[in-house]
């Protein structure tokens, strides 16, 4: 089988390895992919958003299966065209993916499902921005309706800045703050079936002791020690599979991957968000530990068969990811800055370790930096211990100005395991 993979980032090369590696794929083709993604993928050029073109290169490759890694193409119905063509496809409807594109849809949802989260309101304007935060009080958390790259959330303690991010939404989500640790755990559905995968955490402040501002995502680790090790098997029974069964009783049935985030607090586990695709940087190592063929799996979701695939099968090892970032991000990120030390990791720390890319181009015989997050430098070990030490020897090869990442990683969870 030949597989198309639309996305050009991290999650996207961490998906065409893992496709690379599976014995019954005959060749892994990526649009429009990036400087390491072209060494496990032929790469090809394509606009994302556009369904028509996406379902004709599918066809022009003979493709056997479409991934769409990235939410947008998701949300602009790009799966329904692929569908359409005839050509199984990973990745929801455009209307099954308004679950990620608007947060407010998503709280409904979840409210007729019964499922567990944060009380909220949504707000168009002044009054009803100030009547939400005056309700809920500090932290103040604050949710831009639509998609945001994973930097349209504010969890502040000053009322002045929730309430300036809250004005310069068009729509937005005031809730109550959550606390308790973060974990993700991602599902592959067929719209009937769900199949959870292993939970990861990541870190999404951009400095250590989670200070700083939101990113996209600074790393992330699996297994989590301190998890209770029933959490799986009781997202699936409250979360996973309600909110598949109210999809599909709406007559928009979610086929793809389900992503929810959820926060562990006191009163059990509730949900952040969901997402309606895999999540970056967890899918790095969730997929370091994954030993089921990824491909086999993905093409029963899209095939409506997930009822027939074999129990998933992981590696016992842990993984660590540690993003490395340009300079400036989040904010406004430096780009056109040469990488050095890629050649000396896959010398020295493979297999191991190795280098997943996420913003990058090739400038002649150079790899530079085209984006915010630049590198999820990703590592196995017999724990969350040597994992991430074999994750940070490699950090400390990359060679990119200015560039910065976290150091603190699944640092506390591997000193409690």
């Amino acid at each position: 089988m030949k597989v198309l993979v639309i996305g050009g980032g991290a999650r996207e090369h961490a998906l065409c390895r893992s496709l690379s590696l599976d014995p019954d794929v005959t060749a892994v083709h990526c649009a429009p992919g990036n400087a390491g993604i072209g060494e496990v993928a032929e790469l090809h050029s394509v606009d994302v958003l556009d369904g028509a073109a996406v379902a004709r290169l599918a066809r022009e490759l003979d493709a056997g299966l479409v991934v769409v890694g990235p939410e947008a193409p998701l949300v602009a119905g790009v799966a329904d065209a692929v569908r359409a063509a005839g050509i199984p496809c990973f990745g929801p409807s455009r209307e099954a993916a308004v679950l990620e594109g608007s947060k407010a849809f998503a709280k409904d949802v979840m409210a007729a499902a019964g499922v567990p989260t944060a009380r909220s309101y949504v707000c168009t304007n002044a009054a009803e921005i100030d009547e939400a935060l005056d309700a809920f009080g500090a932290p103040y958390v604050v949710k831009d309706d639509g998609l945001a790259a994973g930097k349209g959330v504010v969890v502040t303690d000053d009322v002045a800045a929730a309430r300036e991010h809250a004005l310069a939404c068009e729509r937005v989500v005031i809730e109550e703050y959550l606390d308790g640790p973060e974990v993700s755990l991602f599902a592959v559905t067929d719209g009937e079936t769900v199949v959870p995968l292993t939970p990861a955490q990541d870190f999404k402040r951009a400095l250590d002791g989670d200070a700083g501002p939101n990113t996209g995502g600074m790393g992330a680790y699996s297994p989590l020690p301190w998890a209770d090790p029933k959490l799986v098997d009781d997202v699936l029974n409250t979360v996973l599979q309600p909110t598949v069964d109210e999809l599909r009783r709406r007559g928009t049935p979610f086929s793809g991957l389900l992503y929810a985030g959820l926060a562990i607090t006191s009163r059990g586990v509730r949900v952040i968000e969901f997402n309606a695709r895999f999540g970056d940087p967890e899918t790095q190592v969730v997929l370091a530990r994954l030993r089921t063929p990824l491909a086999g799996l993905l093409l029963h979701a899209a095939k409506g068969t997930l009822a027939d695939a074999p129990p998933l099968r992981w590696h016992e090892d842990a993984a660590v990811t540690v993003v490395v970032a340009s300079h400036n991000y989040p904010d406004t990120p430096r780009t056109g800055d040469p990488i050095g030390g890629l050649a000396e990791i896959a010398d020295q720390d493979a297999p191991y370790a190795y280098v997943l890319h996420a913003g990058t181009r090739r400038d002649g015989d150079d790899v530079v930096s085209a984006g915010g997050r630049v590198l999820s430098v990703t590592a196995t070990g017999k724990d969350l211990r040597e994992a991430r030490e074999r994750a940070y020897a490699a950090v400390g090869r990359i060679r990119l100005d200015g560039s910065h990442h976290r150091t603190d990683i699944a640092g506390a969870a591997a000193e409690a395991s």
